[in-house]
């Protein structure tokens, strides 16, 4: 008992150590600290961020500022928006829905970088012998989403394709471990989720895709968001981070098999599976207006279900200076 609890103590210790670290380094110079919290998700749209937290590379790129890394693991965008808002993370990888609502919250954050446009990482997926093949089958048919999700968007983008609403529809509230179940029990005609569930159904060859995302005009942008006061005193920062998720990207025909296996086992799929949704991924980092066009549409499709309050211009919050190297040096 008395070593359970003396290890209970160490644990707590170098947990609120981590976090005291965050949001609270050392000042150098006006401009930099010396711990940089990153926060991170199981998802194929941010694989050049854990190749190069694999590889190192990120570390040794800001050890050489003097900066350390201190990496957080979540499950999805929720928690990580507590955790930012707490300064418990400086940086954090998000979907569109959970960057779009963090800030309409009114934390004061910024979209610091573009993780990959993924539109066909998005997808509507039926059972191999369904009779579904088009918007229009599905009138009356039961579709689970999860509810206020990017897949939601994709659906309602789908339905209107074919001159249909949600109304046409009985919509299902699923989420993402319970939906597969839902399709083949027959609880459900159709689902609507991201990677890596659609790869596994669709490699279980007992289901099959009945339409991408970009078959209906969805875009499928993902963020990295950092929290303003942060980027603002830390751009040096912010810009290796961009620079070395970048670089990771690019030399992602290079990775080793050793690197490999750990993305695999950390997004709880087989290698083979992970070079095969590859192709859906588009690792841009830089922020175009495309994007900016794309988080607005998301932000316009919240409001419609009553998710947001209000529209607004994430423009206002998208900051190109840190990748372009424009912020001001001091």
């Amino acid at each position: 008992m008395r070593k359970r609890i003396i290890a209970l103590i160490v644990v707590s210790v170098l947990v609120i150590s981590m976090l005291s670290g965050c949001g609270n380094g050392n000042i150098k110079d006006g401009e930099s600290t010396n711990t940089v919290c990153i926060g991170v998700q199981p998802s194929a749209a941010f694989i050049p961020m854990f190749i190069a937290r694999h590889t190192g590379e990120l570390e040794k790129a800001l050890k050489e500022q003097g900066v350390n890394v201190i990496w957080f693991d979540f499950q999805s965008g929720p928690p990580m928006n507590t955790s930012i808002a707490k300064a418990e993370t400086d940086l954090c990888v998000y979907g569109d829905v959970p960057t779009v609502s963090s800030i309409e919250q009114g934390s004061v954050r910024e979209v610091v970088g573009i993780t990959a446009q993924a539109a066909d990482s998005y997808a509507i997926v039926v059972p191999k012998n369904s009779t579904i093949n088009s918007p229009q089958d599905l009138k009356g048919k039961k579709v689970a989403t999860v509810l206020g999700s990017t897949s939601h968007n994709m659906l309602d983008k789908y339905l209107a394709s074919g001159g249909m609403t949600f109304d046409d529809i009985e919509l299902v509230s699923g989420t993402v471990s319970s939906m597969p179940d839902m399709l083949e029990s027959g609880q459900v005609d159709a689902i609507s989720l991201w990677e890596p569930g659609v790869t596994k159904l669709t490699d279980s060859g007992n289901y099959r895709i009945l339409a991408q995302g970009s078959d209906c005009g969805l875009e499928g942008t993902n963020t990295i968001v950092g929290r303003e006061s942060y980027c603002e005193v830390n751009p040096k920062v912010v810009e290796t981070i961009l620079k070395e998720y970048k670089k990771a990207a690019d030399n992602i025909p290079y990775t080793s098999d050793e690197t490999w296996e750990y993305v695999a086992n950390y997004l709880g799929l087989d290698v083979s599976q992970v070079k095969s949704m590859l192709p859906k991924y588009n690792y841009s980092v830089a922020i175009t207006s495309q994007d900016i066009a794309s988080l607005n549409d998301t932000i316009k499709f919240l409001v419609k279900i009553g998710k947001l309050p209000k529209e607004y211009n994430i423009s206002k919050y998208c900051s190109c200076k840190y990748y372009n190297g424009e912020y001001h040096r001091r």
